[in-house]
């Protein structure tokens, strides 16, 4: 696979880290009783989702969830922002997917959709503590989360859109059709305020409140019984089940692939080779026009 993309289909072979002691871009500490916190550790990068980075997460999700002293846990991300999307300028060299999702065609948005969507299946809330930009990948990890804190001025979007088709097209369910058709039109972001308005965030707070705010609405869960507030956190889960949003999210997943076939597409990635300068030079082509992003004068 050339890491410049990662749609391209690969073998299924798997690098998931067999212990904390393998963890190189993961921090891990319990910062309240019962509180389990993740913070992404590649903030050179704006904690860019190499396949190391989402195989650590998820493996440690899931010793947080399988460990009866964690009530529930947090996920953040260290630096500047909570993630800027997936890692496409040669931040793969050498590594394999974390965890095995059936080749052919689609493997790839099969394969981030499961990772995430795997975090509703874990019995234990997970929070996404959400600063900075959250983009492309970044947001459909924090889609995967149970809760949503956001700062006020945090940017949430998926520019990636302006080459390509989502992986997960959560846009719709979270944010609202208008609004979100909007978003897949354009690239545009939204801030924490809308993206609480819109029901995609859980709540906004002021930038140099949200680390605090969150660790107290994460002592207010681990206070309750844990078995029932798994219990819980599966009704809500099994209601959009029914209302088909997995479903829905899954489907999409072939429209994604379908667009790495278009020839705007191959443009794209065409222009991305090994090294950081043509990645960055990419970018700014593509946002240069809308002002934003990399291009923003803000």
């Amino acid at each position: 696979m050339s890491d410049a993309n990662p749609y391209a289909d690969r073998s299924a072979s798997v690098s998931q880290p067999r212990s904390a002691d393998d963890y190189t871009v993961v921090l891990v500490d319990d910062p309240r009783p019962n509180v389990r916190r993740v913070t992404l550790n590649r903030p050179e990068k704006r904690n860019a989702l190499n396949h190391a980075l989402r195989g650590q997460v998820i493996h440690a999700l899931q010793q947080g969830d399988a460990d009866p002293d964690v009530h529930v846990m947090i996920v953040r991300g260290a630096g500047p922002s909570f993630s800027a999307g997936y890692d496409l300028g040669g931040g793969n060299e050498g590594q394999d997917y974390p965890f095995f999702t059936a080749g052919g065609e689609g493997q790839w948005p099969r394969h981030v959709t499961e990772g995430w969507m795997g975090i509703w299946d874990l019995a234990k809330p997970v929070i996404a503590q959400v600063h900075g930009y959250c983009l492309a990948g970044g947001s459909e990890l924090a889609t995967g989360c149970d809760l949503v804190y956001m700062a006020e001025d945090a940017q949430m979007g998926y520019p990636a859109v302006r080459f390509g088709v989502p992986d997960m097209q959560f846009h719709a369910w979270l944010v609202g059709m208008r609004r979100g058709m909007e978003m897949m039109l354009t690239g545009d972001s939204i801030n924490g305020i809308e993206a609480q308005e819109r029901g995609w965030a859980t709540r906004a707070y002021p930038a140099e409140e949200l680390e605090e705010r969150t660790l107290e609405m994460a002592e207010r869960i681990a206070a309750l019984p844990t078995d029932i507030v798994q219990l819980n956190k599966r009704a809500v889960h099994r209601q959009m089940d029914a209302m088909g949003m997995r479903a829905g999210i899954r489907q999409g997943t072939e429209l994604c692939t379908l667009a790495t076939h278009q020839p705007s597409f191959h443009e794209f990635i065409g222009k991305i080779g090994p090294g950081q300068g043509k990645l960055t030079g990419a970018l700014q082509e593509r946002d240069e026009k809308f002002g934003d992003y990399r291009t923003s004068k803000k």
